[in-house]
């Protein structure tokens, strides 16, 4: 302490500028409004033509997603008696609406297409960010990690679904007596995510309030300054009611590709950025305070489905959901998808278009000779190669080639999800589930491997095949990503813990990246090995992460 004290006496003298000007600077895509067709399209022309150093780390995404819930019955959402502003949310993260990009540099791919990208950004996310990330950031990029021990299971449809469910977001202490230890019985992350956007302006200030929200902010101001809320609520019977969400989702471009996080500043550069996209529709039958239906999902692209439909529980945000079938979509843009119009379901009031922000900075002189001594910068960076191996049944063997070759390695990651088959009822996978919170960062519960490992050339990554949950979480996955890798006391990062991992964050990492310089360049194969200890058919999704190099002059944006 007293160092400390001693170090900011000297250093009481203020420091030179290093920017005179930082400015930020507005790009729309190039869709023109239209996503349809799941794709969007982004290029930097215009800020390769300013002539201004980009600051692309602190570049944002900024996407306005619109969430929308038609009925075929009578539904009134604009009472509060049979009100569901809870009664839908979406899984974690706001990148989990992108299913994977990919990046041309100058006209030469830099970073290329890989499927469930989001899947691998999520386990960046929860493995590197703290706990005061998320209270700062975390409702900006909706982001607040799902509850590791709030879920259960049905194997016919209930009041929480059907399959496994974590869509309690009604708080209730845990049952602790009389009971064979259901763990816990609310699903914080769900909850917390919903109050990002769901602002309703005809709602009542705190519990016993007199006054509206639109007293103190006009709906035409809530559109004014894009704040996220509850756009539309219309009773009525099928083909007039409608419940719909506008939402201004913030992605920083650091947390959708590693590359992103390493990009330097930079002038003249030209990016054609590309990015396949999540948008969702989803089918169930709710029966008053009886069940929620299996759902019937369509996810064009082939990834997620982010969205999520509450519990109808006691006092959960779906107990009111009257009887009916009901049509629910999440588009990227301002208008509705899979053909739930009608008079409850109109086009958004928010932005129509995605757009690019990105920081201008303008040197101080002395810092920018300083910059530009060395013009050509070289930019270490990671991509991601995924493969898929499906449906290994309950003590089934992995002896797997994931890849020939690949060069520079620095870690496998295998996440576990249940096979579609595990529950005839549902007959989906848990990352199309509206009930499952799976695809926003957690697995499939209880999801483990015993006897794992990896060999990459013929040999074994880790020297005795793993066997129990502590080794793989203590000696593997923890420290992963995080400052100092959590190895000094009172600084560290990551939102995992042991009982997170064993519970629904059955997350196995291996860093396989310490070997020579001269190996790196070396294409090496890698073979997964493993027993599946669930009692379920599994899908293993696994991501091999990779070294990558470019040098950039940063005072052209050419590629050298």
């Amino acid at each position: 302490m007293d160092n400390v004290v001693f170090d900011m006496s000297q250093s009481s003298e203020q420091a030179p500028s290093i920017f005179l000007r930082k400015d930020w600077i507005s790009i729309m895509d190039n869709n023109n409004t239209s996503y349809a067709s799941n794709n969007l399209t982004l290029d930097t022309s215009a800020l390769s033509n300013s002539n201004k150093y980009i600051s692309w780390r602190e570049g944002i995404l900024s996407v306005p997603l619109l969430l929308s819930i038609t009925s075929g019955a009578t539904f009134n959402p604009a009472t509060a008696a049979t009100g569901a502003d809870y009664g839908f949310g979406l899984k974690n993260n706001y990148a989990s609406v992108i299913h994977s990009i990919s990046v041309d540099l100058q006209g030469s791919t830099i970073i290329q297409q890989t499927a469930f990208i989001n899947l691998f950004n999520n386990f960046r996310l929860l493995t590197t960010m703290s706990w005061q990330d998320v209270s700062t950031i975390g409702s900006s990029i909706g982001f607040f990690p799902d509850t590791s021990g709030s879920w259960e299971a049905s194997a016919a449809v209930s009041l929480v679904g059907v399959g496994c469910c974590n869509n309690n977001n009604y708080q209730l202490q845990p049952v602790v007596s009389a009971a064979l230890n259901p763990q816990e019985s609310f699903n914080r992350g769900l909850y917390e995510r919903q109050r990002a956007f769901n602002l309703n302006p005809s709602g009542i200030t705190g519990v016993a309030g007199t006054q509206l929200f639109s007293a103190f902010v006009s709906v035409t101001n809530l559109k004014n300054i894009y704040k996220s809320y509850i756009q539309t609520q219309t009773n009525g019977a099928a083909g007039t009611n409608g419940l719909q969400f506008v939402i201004m989702a913030n992605i920083m471009l650091r947390h959708l590709h590693p590359f992103f996080d390493k990009m330097v500043l930079s002038k003249g550069v030209f990016m054609k950025i590309t990015l396949l996209l999540n948008n969702a529709t989803t089918q169930f039958t709710s029966v008053l305070a009886t069940s929620l239906g299996a759902p019937t999902v369509n996810v064009p692209s082939g990834g997620i489905n982010p969205i999520m439909v509450a519990s109808m529980n006691l006092l959960n945000g779906n107990a009111a959901l009257v009887a009916a079938t009901y049509s629910v979509s999440l588009s990227v843009g301002s208008n509705v998808l899979g053909g739930v119009n009608g008079a409850g379901a109109v086009t958004g009031v928010l932005a129509r278009s995605v757009m690019l922000n990105v920081p201008s900075v303008v040197f101080n002189p002395i810092y920018e000779s300083a910059y530009l001594s060395s013009p050509v910068k070289n930019i270490e960076y990671s991509d991601v190669y995924s493969y898929q191996v499906l449906n290994i049944g309950s003590g089934g063997t992995l002896n797997n080639l994931i890849t020939n070759g690949i060069a520079n390695i620095k870690s496998v990651l295998v996440i576990p999800f249940f096979n579609s088959s595990y529950n005839a009822t549902l007959a989906l996978s848990p990352l199309l589930s509206p009930y499952d919170d799976c695809g926003g960062g957690t697995t499939s519960p209880l999801c483990h491997l015993y006897n794992f490992n990896v060999q990459i050339s013929g040999q074994n990554a880790i020297y005795n095949n793993q066997r129990y949950t502590y080794e793989a979480f203590l000696q593997q996955l923890n420290g992963q990503n995080a400052v100092n890798g959590n190895q000094v006391d009172g600084l560290g990062s990551s939102l995992i813990n042991q009982l997170d991992f064993e519970n629904k964050y059955c997350y196995y990492f291996v860093n396989v990246e310490r070997q020579l310089p001269i190996e790196r360049s070396v294409p090496k194969s890698v073979v997964l090995q493993g027993v599946n200890a669930s009692a379920q058919p599994v899908d293993y999704y696994i991501f091999l992460e990779y070294g990558q190099s470019l040098a950039l002059n940063v005072l052209l944006g050419a590629r050298v």
